[in-house]
């Protein structure tokens, strides 16, 4: 997991207790504290607005059942497991746990078995990607269970995931580039993402977090959201120019129609819309993969692309480099085999033309 501090709204502190608790509170300046819910908590918001308005809310703590799982869930977002991962990781497994709770929270956690975990499997595999990602999260709550003491065994670890039959994002094509940036010109906020999307391989959610701040000397240093690797990114002259041309926002490059930062499901949405106005059927991903792939056909090592794309492990930038070889062995045996195919003989056809 990527060693990552939770990112906190402005006057909200963190500390652990002496029992090793996590707690979260309100101070602005030397003031008085109050207690908040953690960040993940649905209250958060308002009670955390009510504190900037001056007001004093009072926050208690709801308590599931001990030796219940959601005991064991809210334990497990008290953790550093669980704030030391990225919050695109916490937000997902926010999503999965909701209804897991809604349908077992009151169950005992160590009644729960490898077949219980196999069946809330079962229960989702028309959707093997959502399948899979359920078991991720309970491999994930019962590993840290594990080690917490909670739990002898991990019921989880055994359980295979479901096979996908899918080659994921579907990756653009250079005729896509040539299309959209034909339909959006420099100086449009569309142009401007397309542009550090392709000339960065940024994923969506730093994407939208790469501002002027991050840049010294044409080189962006940013740290990746999902990963927590850092990343070194040069700013070439056509990304440049695209940012010169704008409009950019104040905090970061891609923004709203306001000049505010955009959350990436919200830059998802109009990302979409912006590709089906160019007539591109496909997504803000696919053009990292076409960056992986344009950088693989180049002579990019597995080592370069894990470098440039903030990848960890040695098989996602293997399935680029080994696709460019394969396209390089074909188009070079190609041409072989045309230059060993022998040519008509001029009599031949000079024959052919007067049958013609």
């Amino acid at each position: 997991m990527a060693d990552m501090p939770i990112q906190l709204p402005p006057h909200v502190h963190v500390q652990r207790s002496r029992h090793g608790k996590v707690v979260f509170y309100f101070r602005r300046g030397h003031g008085k504290r109050t207690r908040l819910p953690p960040p993940t908590d649905k209250r958060f918001e308002a009670i955390y607005a009510q504190c900037l308005a001056g007001q004093a809310p009072r926050y208690e703590e709801e308590k599931a059942g001990i030796e219940t799982l959601a005991w064991l869930v809210q334990q497990w977002r008290q953790s550093s497991d669980w704030l030391q991962t990225s919050v695109a990781t916490r937000k997902q497994r926010e999503n999965i746990l909701k209804h897991v709770l809604e349908k077992s929270g009151k169950v005992p956690f160590r009644a729960i078995t490898a077949a219980h975990i196999r069946q809330g499997r079962e229960d989702r595999m028309a959707t093997p990607a959502a399948a899979n990602n359920f078991l991720k999260t309970m491999r994930a709550l019962f590993g840290w269970a594990k080690d917490a003491q909670h739990v002898r065994d991990n019921p989880a670890e055994g359980v295979k995931f479901l096979k996908v039959e899918t080659d994921g994002f579907i990756p653009w094509t250079m005729k896509d580039v040539e299309r959209y940036r034909a339909r959006w010109p420099l100086g449009t906020r569309p142009r401007l993402a397309f542009e550090i999307l392709f000339n960065t391989g940024l994923r969506r959610g730093d994407a939208v977090r790469l501002g002027r701040q991050h840049v010294r000397d044409d080189i962006a240093f940013l740290k990746a959201e999902k990963t927590g690797v850092d990343l070194t990114i040069p700013v070439n002259a056509t990304l440049r120019q695209a940012i010169e041309a704008g409009p950019c926002g104040d905090l970061a490059f891609i923004s709203s129609a306001t000049g505010r930062p955009l959350a990436k499901e919200s830059f998802g949405n109009f990302f979409r819309e912006w590709c089906e106005a160019a007539g591109v059927k496909a997504s803000a991903h696919g053009i990292r993969k076409l960056a992986a792939s344009l950088l693989a056909e180049s002579g990019g090592s597995e080592e370069e692309l894990q470098a440039y794309f903030g990848w960890q492990s040695v098989g996602q930038s293997a399935v680029y480099t080994k696709a460019a070889s394969r396209k390089a062995k074909a188009l070079n045996a190609a041409r072989k085999l045309s230059g060993n195919i022998p040519s008509p003989s001029p009599s031949l056809t000079q024959e052919k033309v007067r049958e013609g």
